[in-house]
């Protein structure tokens, strides 16, 4: 892939904090990869009530979308002759994609960049790694990444794009069994910190044990 007549490499950018504004270190692949998958969920709320023959689906809510791709980590020389560690390799891509990150005390806030086509706010969510070539003492030469992303938007930009100018049935949800307001309010805004608003707005006295039935409103975040 290229811009400007340029090869351009898949980079990945670790932040530190939720509107990637401080930036932690990156990681640029040795390869490209071949191809890259998005994925994209609808949930459906399919309940229906007992004796009757069918029920419409009613929209709940969309699920974050997926990036998911395959890397090559190759330390025989013959694609770069400056990284034929292929440990240091791994060590890298994982400090920047999956380690716990003790500053924000979880795995960093990630941006997919590649060229024109990929351009992806993130976080890691799984990762494989397939040893496939060693030396004759051992050390790996060859390696095969299987890696998932799901899409992260922080719950201003959520908001923000949803227009939010007054409570509407969009934001409207009917308490379940076993429903917890910070994880309804995760649902909605994309972040469970809201929950205290949340629980201020509906008179809700204790969110720990919120009854089935109950219609709760999720106000525009101030």
């Amino acid at each position: 892939m290229s811009t400007n007549g340029t090869l351009s490499y898949l980079k990945i950018e670790a932040y530190k904090d939720k509107g990637l504004g401080s930036k932690d270190g990156e990681y640029e692949v040795m390869l490209n990869p071949e191809k890259f998958t998005e994925n994209f969920n609808i949930e459906y709320n399919t309940e229906q009530a007992p004796g009757t023959p069918d029920a419409p689906a009613k929209f709940n809510k969309a699920e974050p979308g997926k990036v998911s791709f395959d890397l090559i980590f190759d330390g025989t020389g013959v694609i770069d002759l400056t990284r034929t560690d292929i440990s240091k390799e791994i060590k890298d891509f994982k400090k920047v994609v999956y380690d716990y990150n003790g500053d924000i005390h979880c795995p960093n806030f990630l941006k997919l960049t590649w060229g024109k086509a990929l351009q992806f706010n993130c976080r890691l969510e799984s990762l494989s790694i397939e040893y496939t070539l060693f030396s004759a003492d051992g050390s790996p030469l060859r390696a095969k990444a299987q890696a998932s992303f799901v899409s992260y938007t922080s719950a201003e930009k959520i908001s923000q794009k949803a227009n939010k100018k007054s409570p509407d049935m969009t934001h409207r949800i009917t308490v379940k069994k076993g429903d917890s307001l910070p994880a309804l309010t995760e649902q909605v805004y994309g972040d469970g910190k809201y929950f205290v608003q949340v629980a201020r707005h509906n008179r809700v006295y204790n969110f720990r044990n919120l009854t089935p039935g109950t219609v709760l409103t999720f106000p525009p975040l101030a």
